[in-house]
């Protein structure tokens, strides 16, 4: 896999591996879980009447599917879908998410949202989750705390961020801050570093900085949530949701008996 994206083919994705493709021409990248059978869980915003945004995917989602009847299926007021392998590509190309990568790996990567230096759970774990989450929900979409990206890396590794107010898990968000942070941190130095490219390469180093301090993998503001106990953790439910510990550690798995 080269180091700006991952790009596999069909037969080459196994049940249970987190896919992606670019959309408005590698402008954004959109996540789901592989579950088999040509089928591919994922979340969405919600379609509105007064949606206008021309990236909103629930938009395209309402258009029928020739091959499977099921295709777009979701329950009420969810955002998170079941589709075909075609129409969540939309003719983009696959991209395979990797997991578990060394941090050097990760640093060379040139976009965020490539990759992890989490480690992913079995591929019947991941499936379980998805499909659960097809089911009961994951809450409301936020392009920064709760978008497509951080549902594929929930359903993979069980991380769930504790800050609610920080960013999500959600490398292709990270980079999005913090690109603009790392030139804004490295302004002052042009007055030390007259060369432009030395302060390319200075800025090009917070950013990948930033990017690695965000990775769910290295975070010490995660921790694992069975998924069953999901909504609770994240407030859908009762205000018991409230008593989840700041300070347990992460990879903690907790249990609401």
């Amino acid at each position: 896999m080269g180091l700006l994206t991952n790009r596999v083919k069909r037969s080459e994705i196994k049940p249970g591996d987190h896919i992606y493709t670019y959309r408005a021409v590698f402008a954004y990248s959109h996540h789901g879980i592989f579950v088999g059978g040509n089928k591919v869980v994922h979340f969405t915003r919600l379609e509105t009447n007064t949606s206008s945004s021309s990236n909103n995917e629930a938009d395209s989602l309402t258009e029928e599917c020739l091959k499977y009847p099921d295709c777009g299926f979701r329950q009420p007021n969810s955002g998170v879908v079941l589709s075909c392998l075609d129409c969540f590509l939309k003719n983009g190309a696959l991209y395979s998410f990797e997991y578990n990568v060394t941090p050097s790996l990760f640093l060379a990567k040139v976009r965020g949202g490539t990759c992890t230096t989490a480690a992913s759970d079995p591929p019947e774990t991941v499936i379980h989750r998805a499909m659960h989450l097809f089911q009961n929900g994951f809450g409301n979409y936020d392009v920064f705390q709760n978008n497509c990206e951080d549902f594929a890396l929930y359903c993979k590794t069980g991380l769930l961020t504790v800050d609610r107010l920080g960013v999500g898990r959600s490398g292709q968000a990270s980079s999005v801050i913090g690109a603009p942070l790392a030139a804004l941190l490295s302004s002052p130095l042009k007055l030390l570093m007259p060369s432009p490219v030395g302060l390319a390469t200075v800025t090009a180093g917070m950013y990948c900085v930033s990017r690695y301090a965000t990775d769910i993998g290295v975070r010490s503001d995660v921790i694992k949530v069975a998924v069953e106990d999901l909504a609770v953790n994240l407030g859908w439910g009762n205000n018991e949701a409230e008593n989840v510990s700041t300070n347990r550690q992460p990879g903690d798995l907790i249990s609401l008996d």
